[in-house]
């Protein structure tokens, strides 16, 4: 027994990730996702595929997830994928230090669009118009998704990593 105790664990079960405490609730309850390493806080990190979204959003919120404390976009680089990202909490009574847990959809950079938990969470509204402003990401189903940062008129995507700013800028009166 003293043996089995000692004996190194092999890499390969080194970088498994564990599941964690959301992670394990949406397994039981048939929610499809993978398990990412949590961030330096110990956040838990999802991965969820965008047409599991919702089902996973509506279901987070049931288990008590009733604040989405962040939404917003991420450019893994140029010809690589998006990433819309969602930071959700519970806010209770009495909660100096509230759950978390941090979903990713990841999305082709050709056609960015994800539904929109607007419905979910109001607090997506200017944070999903932001994201479609400054990465071009779509939110479907988004009541008002125009830009918010940018000119209406304006071309491109600020903060993608492959945009190419223009050789001139209008200005405008400021009076």
């Amino acid at each position: 027994m003293a043996d089995e105790e000692s004996k190194p664990v092999p890499a390969a079960e080194e970088s498994l990730v564990k599941a964690g405490k959301v992670s394990q609730w949406l397994s039981e309850n048939g929610f499809d996702h993978e398990v990412l390493a949590p961030d330096v806080n110990g956040v838990e990190i999802l991965k969820v595929e965008r047409d599991f979204l919702l089902p996973t959003a509506t279901a987070l919120y049931a288990y008590g997830f009733n604040c989405l404390q962040f939404q917003g976009g991420v450019d893994l680089g140029p010809g690589q994928e998006l990433v819309s990202v969602y930071h959700l909490i519970k806010v209770g009574d009495n909660s100096d230090r509230p759950e978390e847990v941090r979903l990713k959809v990841f999305l082709p950079r050709e056609n960015p669009t994800v539904p929109s938990v607007y419905w979910i969470w109001k607090t997506a509204d200017w944070q999903e118009r932001e994201s479609y402003d400054m990465f071009g990401i779509v939110y479907e189903g988004h009541p008002n998704l125009k830009r918010i940062l940018m000119p209406e008129d304006w071309v491109g995507w600020p903060l993608r990593k492959d945009y190419i700013s223009p050789d001139f800028y209008e200005l405008q009166d400021a009076y």
